[in-house]
């Protein structure tokens, strides 16, 4: 037979590739073009991230109409979420890198029993995270130096926030076994369901309308906890019914003490790791406070603003975790290596445009959330100093959790605690008040510290250490 009359199977074209990944790929990652794979997996996975930033703007959007005090409320029970987020963050490391070593190594039993012991450790913190936050929010605003029009405006908000906590935590974690399973467009439409309640249920609660009862700042709390809690629940349908590469089910759900020890190790470091990370901003509103509400106000639009673009880029970065993961379980190292760096490069590309807009519009930016004029000069400088460093932050990010994906949690660990404490936080505060630069000074020391720690983990990537790691 001629070889020429043998037909030739196309790749399949980007669009199509594109709506694979949307819909939900069956593809084996650990075989496909390392491209292709890294766009299946990221696309679902930044779309989930965007869909996050929604969440994350849409609060502030909403209650930015109510003054500096209830933006500022929102501001500092974030820095004090950054606690809860640490946790849960830290747990979904643990269940990312487990379940995609076990899906690597083509072992769906084993990686549905290692869901199941992630799914017991979210539900015993949220429970005890819970009930503190709501016992103790107002406490904890004033320890954070929330004057006492903000503790009087924002209690209730931090009472429904801390207190819900739970829903977060657990929204995270299912999401990452989802993740790391490869089911990247599961954990997306999980996201937008939640998000859909959210921004619908928002404005009906801040402020009245219809049938709702107005509660302010507080009904910007409910909407949020209500719209997590209702993706919890889906997301349990969805694990339970069988449709994911996890099938999970009741035994699963029974202590195994081999496994547990296992996450809890990786997710133990993990939990430090991030609330070194998501901590720092405590510090840095802590610095902020002695600014007054406005400073505050505009950090608070400026960040959200900022995380509206970097979510999606953590998206980015938890397809590469995945992508190390099950490559490292099937035995291909090399391929796992080749996939973090395509995956940094598509990251830095895209966010090196979207930090050129920042610079160029963030006055009209800051002007849709506030019009108060003591606040917008706060959020445009926050805006255009944190977004100079995009340039380096697309490797960062992509680098920092690949270590995670491999399950070396101990590297990424060190390097935030040295960027993020030992250079960031001293570095904002002799910025702010001995240098005189007031809140320029603590935007100057987001930028900074988070391109060293970019360079930092590049360097210690190339040296190939965490292709060794055992999950």
């Amino acid at each position: 037979m001629d070889a020429s009359a043998v037909p030739v199977q196309a790749s399949p074209s980007i669009w199509a590739t594109l709506r694979e990944a949307v819909r939900g790929s069956r593809q084996d990652l650990t075989e496909a073009p390392i491209g292709r794979a890294v766009v299946l997996l990221a696309v679902p996975m930044v779309l989930e991230m965007f869909m996050e930033s929604v969440f994350a703007v849409a609060d502030v959007f909403f209650v930015g109409r109510l003054g500096a005090d209830a933006v500022a409320t929102v501001g500092i029970t974030e820095s004090l979420m950054t606690v809860i987020y640490a946790v849960a963050i830290g747990l979904s490391i643990g269940a990312t890198a487990t379940v995609a070593r076990r899906i690597g190594e083509r072992d769906p039993a084993r990686a549905a029993r290692a869901a199941g012991q992630s799914i017991v450790l979210g539900l015993a913190g949220a429970a005890a995270i819970g009930t503190a936050g709501a016992v103790f929010a107002p406490d904890l605003l004033r320890v954070m130096g929330a004057s006492d029009s903000v503790i009087r405006t924002g209690s209730g908000f931090a009472r429904v926030m801390l207190g819900g906590s739970g829903t977060v935590l657990l929204l995270f974690l299912v999401n990452a076994i989802f993740r790391g399973a490869g089911d990247a467009a599961i954990a997306m439409r999980v996201l937008w369901f939640a998000n859909a309640i959210n921004i619908a249920l928002g404005p009906c609660l801040i402020f009245g309308l219809g049938p709702f009862p107005e509660m302010g700042v507080t009904g910007a709390a409910v909407a949020t906890t209500i719209g997590r809690g209702s993706g919890v629940l889906f997301q349990i349908y969805l694990l339970t019914r069988g449709g994911s590469r996890i099938a999970l089910r009741r035994s699963h759900l029974r202590t195994d003490r081999q496994v547990l020890a296992g996450i809890l190790r990786l997710s133990g470091v993990g939990m430090f790791q991030n609330f070194i990370g998501t901590a720092s901003w405590m510090g840095l509103i802590r610095i902020l406070t002695g600014f007054g509400s406005a400073a505050v106000a505009g950090n608070t639009i400026g960040i959200r603003i900022i995380i509206f673009a970097l979510l999606p880029s953590f998206g980015v970065s938890n397809a590469a975790a995945t992508l190390v993961g099950q490559n490292l379980g099937a035995g291909k190292p090399d391929r796992a290596e080749a996939a973090v760096w395509r995956a940094g490069f598509y990251n830095t590309v895209a966010l090196s445009v979207v930090g050129l807009v920042f610079l160029v519009f963030a006055r009209p930016l800051i002007g849709i959330f506030s019009s108060d004029p003591e606040v917008v000069p706060y959020g445009v400088r926050c805006l255009r100093i944190v977004s100079a460093g995009f340039l380096f932050y697309g490797y960062g990010m992509v680098l920092t959790q690949s270590f995670n994906g491999a399950g070396d949690t101990r590297t990424p660990t060190l390097i935030n605690l040295v960027c993020l404490w030992m250079l960031e936080i001293p570095l904002a505060w002799v910025l702010a008040y001995p240098l005189g630069l007031g809140p320029t000074g603590v935007f100057t020391s987001v930028s900074v510290a988070f391109s060293v720690l970019a360079l930092v983990s590049a360097v210690i990537f190339k040296q190939g250490r965490w292709k060794t790691q055992k999950v």
